[in-house]
């Protein structure tokens, strides 16, 4: 599931305000020998953080269905998980490290939601859109600087990219067998007997002739 969320994010920043430019993606750890090797402009989305997003998790089960539309297997709800990037750009100088991520920026931010359509493998048979926000108010435990720290490097410009993403909950469940017939229900009148073509059943006077004939009398209760 993450490398098709990085494959989602990878297609977004090439794309958009970057469109055209050659400037390569890259998800490495933005270590201090990483950017010593790099001899190019890169914008580099590190992901720093995962964790369940409790607040949408949901019991029951879901129906799949196949091409007929029938179900044929229940499932458990998926999972969501908060997929966290630093978004860093590098250049030789920080007027075009800001112009990148300018670019970036303006990239996701009209991306609110990404369709299911527009994911790849195992996220799109899920049918779910995936939540994105960028530059948000950061709700992980790490600061950014703890993160810097970790890494070994100088704190940079960056911005904070998180992606909800789904994560199938395992295992399925084959469905039973479609109803392709229906019931038939008989009804009987009072007596016992099947009643005749447009009786209604228990009308007010056919309940009380019934009773006077077993002998209870007007208002006592039926005897069990």
């Amino acid at each position: 599931m993450i490398h098709e969320v990085d494959e989602v994010l990878k297609d977004l920043l090439e794309g958009g305000a970057l469109a055209g430019s050659g400037i390569d993606v890259s998800f490495e750890a933005p270590t201090r020998d990483w950017a010593a090797r790099r001899n190019a402009p890169v914008i580099n989305a590190y992901l720093y953080d995962i964790r369940e997003d409790v607040s949408r998790r949901q019991r029951g089960h879901m129906a799949v269905r196949d091409e007929r539309d029938v179900v044929v297997k229940r499932r458990q709800p998926p999972r969501w998980f908060r997929l966290s990037y630093l978004v860093t750009a590098w250049t030789r100088a920080p007027q075009d490290e800001h112009r990148l991520l300018s670019a970036a920026l303006a990239t996701l931010l009209p991306r609110e939601l990404i369709a299911a359509e527009e994911l790849p493998g195992s996220l799109r048979a899920l049918g779910l859109a995936m939540p994105l926000t960028v530059a948000g108010i950061q709700t992980e435990s790490r600061s950014l600087a703890e993160i810097w720290s970790a890494l070994g490097g100088e704190l940079k410009p960056s911005l904070d990219l998180v992606v909800t993403a789904p994560v199938p909950a395992y295992p399925e469940y084959d469905a039973g067998p479609p109803v392709t017939e229906g019931a038939a229900v008989r009804l009987r009148g009072i007596d016992g007997d099947p009643p005749e073509s447009g009786e209604r059943a228990h009308r007010p006077h056919q309940v009380a002739a019934a009773r006077e004939a077993r002998g209870i009398a007007p208002g006592r209760p039926e005897p069990w």
